[in-house]
């Protein structure tokens, strides 16, 4: 099909895009942004609200998590919105898709919520304690650095190594976090020591 565009269509193509830019820039174009700036504190009336640091990746992400429920009453408190945090100097309020979807990811029902472990022959996990968790970690490390720790290596150089136990740290921490994190974990000799933000 030949379209073929006479001057005056042209002309009135383009005065409608003029005008369109011109009311938008005039701030009608803001409308609906403002619409929903309107119902925003109704739709958090009566929530708390929690600044945290996104758990996916290393960038850190500021997010400011919105709940509802009064604990001092004895209710359990429930999260409801989570946001970007504009005052976060890593995305000045902005989330990625994963980010965005936080919401879900806290209300998912695969999500685990505390330690569980699978027993040897077992074919399925059991909830445990944070006390028997963690001192079974603890105990499981001390086992194995004892019996896998190199003092020396074959030319009589002192190393201290441990290479048989790895420690993946978490990068959205403090600054002194990850320090004392730091040293702790290379204070014990391990020698395999990653996480998130080295990629």
């Amino acid at each position: 099909m030949n379209m073929e565009l006479s001057r005056r269509q042209f002309v009135k193509g383009v005065s409608a895009g003029v005008a369109g830019t011109t009311i938008g820039a005039l701030g009608f174009g803001d409308v609906e942004a403002a619409y929903a700036a309107a119902i925003r504190p109704f739709k958090l009336a009566g929530t708390t609200e929690t600044r945290n640091t996104c758990t996916y990746c290393s960038v850190a992400c500021g997010i400011i998590m919105y709940s509802k429920g009064n604990l001092a009453k004895g209710e359990k408190a429930e999260i409801v919105h989570i946001e970007g945090d504009v005052d976060h100097p890593t995305n000045r309020g902005t989330l990625c898709p994963k980010g965005a979807a936080l919401l879900d990811m806290v209300h998912a029902e695969t999500r685990t919520l505390y330690p569980q472990i699978r027993r040897p022959g077992s074919d399925r996990f059991e909830r445990v304690s944070w006390d028997l968790a963690l001192d079974r970690v603890a105990r499981l490390m001390k086992d194995d650095r004892d019996k896998n720790f190199i003092a020396r290596n074959n030319d009589g150089v002192t190393v201290n190594r441990w290479t048989t136990t790895g420690f993946l740290a978490a990068s959205a921490t403090t600054n002194e976090t990850a320090f004392v994190t730091y040293k702790v974990v290379r204070g014990a000799g391990m020698v395999a020591f990653d996480n998130q933000a080295r990629v």
